[in-house]
Parts: C-alpha cells; sequence; structure tokens
C-alpha cells in the first residue's frame, strides 16, 4: 500500500482540522501540533512531507533543517518573515503564502481603527464611562472633517490597496509610497504618489502601515519618522509589529505630536508587561489610555477569512504533493523536497 503523505500544523489551528481535512484527507494525514515556541517542533516535524505555519511561531533554519523530505513550507498568512527562506531555499524546499485571505478584513479594520481614533469614538467612551467631564462632545475637541485630509499608505499591495479604496469613499485625499510600484497604478487607482517616504509623512493626516517587514522596513516608523507627521496626526499599523518602533509611541501621544494610534501588530506577540506602550496604554494618567487602540493581531479575523486562509494553506500543500506547480512562492524554489541542505 502506498505511503499516505503528512502534513503538520505548526501553531494556532488545533482544532478538529475538518478544512484541511476536506482538502488533503484522500492524500494526506493532518496533524496539529500546538507549538508556542520553536523549540517544541523537535521530533514532531522531521517526516513531515508539507508545513503549514501561521503566526504564532517561526521556522528558523536549525529546524528546516531537519525536515527530512518536505515538499513544502506554506505560511497561512501573507507575512513571511517568521520563516527563514534563504534556509528553505538552500534546501530545496519551496516557502508559500496565503496573500489572498483577509484583504478585506484588514482593510476594514485599518478603517475601522481610524474612525474610531479621529472621530473620538474611543476617548469619549473611556471619559464617560468613567465619569471623566461633562456628558458633552466638547471632551474631544477639537476634532476635524475627514474629507480632504490626507490618508497616507506605506505599501501599496492588496491590502494597501483595499484600504486606499475605503478612504477614498469618506472623501480623502489618498497617497502612498511604494517605491516597488510600477508607474500608472496610481492613474489606475487616483491616487497621488509620493516618491520619498519624507515627502509622504509631512503630508500625513493620516499614515497607515501595510507594507512588509524587511530588514529596509524593520522600525521604519520610530521617533524620527514621527516627527516629520503634521502634529496632531494619527499612526495606524495592521501590517507587521517591527515596522514600528512602539516605544516611540508614549512620548509622541504625550507631547501630542499624535493624536492617537491604532495597533493591531506588535514586534513581540504577546508583549512583555513590561513593555513601555503597554504600560502607558494601561495608565488612567497617560494620555495613551484614551488614544491609543491595540488589539490582539486580529485584523485579519473573520469567520469566512480565517476558513479562507485554512483552505487555502491546505490547497498549496495539496498541489505540492501532487507535484503541481505552487501559486504563491516566496523564495523562488517551485518544485522541492528530497534536496539535501547546504548548510
Amino acid at each position: 500500500m502506498e505511503r499516505r503523505f503528512t502534513v503538520v500544523i505548526t501553531d494556532l489551528v488545533t482544532e478538529a482540522l475538518e478544512i484541511e481535512r476536506t482538502v488533503l484527507g484522500d492524500l494526506a494525514e493532518v496533524e496539529a501540533l500546538d507549538a508556542h515556541d520553536e523549540s517544541e517542533l523537535a521530533g514532531r516535524v522531521e517526516n513531515a512531507d508539507a508545513v503549514m505555519l501561521y503566526h504564532a511561531i517561526g521556522l528558523s533554519a536549525r529546524t528546516i533543517g531537519r525536515l527530512e523530505h518536505c515538499r513544502a513550507i506554506v505560511r497561512c498568512g501573507a507575512g513571511y518573515d517568521n520563516v527563514d527562506c534563504d534556509a528553505a531555499r538552500r534546501c530545496g524546499i519551496p516557502v508559500a503564502n496565503v496573500p489572498d485571505y483577509g484583504t478585506e478584513e484588514v482593510a476594514d479594520s485599518a478603517i475601522g481603527l481610524m474612525l474610531a481614533l479621529t472621530r473620538g469614538i474611543t476617548a469619549l467612551n473611556t471619559r464617560l464611562r468613567t465619569g471623566d467631564g461633562v456628558w458633552d462632545y466638547s471632551l474631544t475637541a477639537p476634532l476635524y472633517r475627514l474629507r480632504n485630509q490626507v490618508f497616507a499608505i506605506i505599501g501599496l499591495g492588496r491590502i494597501g490597496t483595499a484600504t486606499a479604496v475605503r478612504a477614498k469613499a469618506f472623501g480623502m485625499d489618498v497617497c502612498f509610497y511604494d517605491p516597488y510600484k510600477p508607474d500608472g497604478y496610481d492613474k489606475a487607482l487616483g491616487l497621488h504618489r509620493a516618491r520619498r517616504l519624507e515627502e509622504l509623512l509631512e503630508r500625513a493626516h493620516v499614515v497607515s502601515l501595510h507594507c512588509p517587514l524587511t530588514e529596509e522596513t524593520r522600525h521604519m516608523m520610530n521617533d524620527s519618522s514621527i516627527s516629520l507627521m503634521p502634529k496632531g496626526s494619527y499612526l495606524l499599523n495592521t501590517a507587521r509589529g517591527a515596522v514600528l518602533d512602539t516605544a516611540a509611541i508614549p512620548g509622541a501621544i504625550a507631547s501630542g505630536q499624535l493624536a492617537g494610534a491604532g495597533i493591531d501588530v506588535l514586534e513581540r506577540e504577546p508583549p512583555s508587561d513590561h513593555d513601555p506602550l503597554l504600560q502607558a496604554w494601561r495608565d488612567p494618567n497617560h494620555p495613551a489610555y484614551e488614544r491609543v487602540l491595540i488589539n490582539p493581531h486580529s485584523a485579519f479575523y473573520s469567520e469566512e477569512g480565517l476558513e479562507e486562509m485554512r483552505r487555502k494553506g491546505a490547497e498549496e500543500c495539496r498541489r505540492a504533493l501532487l507535484g503541481e506547480p505552487l501559486r504563491n512562492v516566496v523564495n523562488g524554489i517551485q518544485f522541492g523536497g528530497v534536496a539535501a541542505c547546504q548548510h
């Protein structure tokens, strides 16, 4: 009898796996490892024919080098900075992602964070609940009309584009910075293009981050770049945590440089209780208490989006196991497995 393949899910998904087994059931056994640290994978992934990975842990060269006959590593999500793609390439293993599972959800979340901050919704709710002030709109004055304000996007990929379309619906002047986007994309969408990041930041009423995490973008937003934004502007991050140096946020909020920040992703998840941002956010005496929104890396989530991410990840694994072309390879290896690692 021909051996059935083995697909392991490293993290996040632990339930009955009906979605994955519907896609892979006739081809592979599916096992969820429920790992919370990469060290927990030792002795459990070596024989996997495909690996499905989410965002709770990473795959380093150490683990990848132990994969004996893996045909694909599938990062079930858009970002893949938690996989050592170079190590996988040396081992001849394709790394693929799922870039199109939660586009609407993340874009909606970015706009939702913006509205909650720029319309004073969060601050008013907080003040009224704590009895801080009169029952009156003036608790958050001054607020300004969104129409014609500059909504600045850093990274105009699928999610950045979806966010741009939504911001345009509010009558905002949507600008973007993305040096890798071909010329003409701005004209197709009716956006304004900034050729320099500084040019974008200096005009922005709202800055929304939608770029991948690379060495180029790590801590792209920091004390220095935030200081270029107009005083009283807003910052949103639904991209990758380390694109923003969150240590800059409490001071920028306290000084009024930022009127608010909406953060869905952090560099360390879950964060330490000693994180300066969390301490300011939890302190009723710090303005971040009512001007900063923090979510637990949840912008991607809807029942439909989660199902889509899992199904598309499993479908990519199935293609790999059948030797079919993969749809979303990110490390330049289309067919893989059984190749010896070159350390």
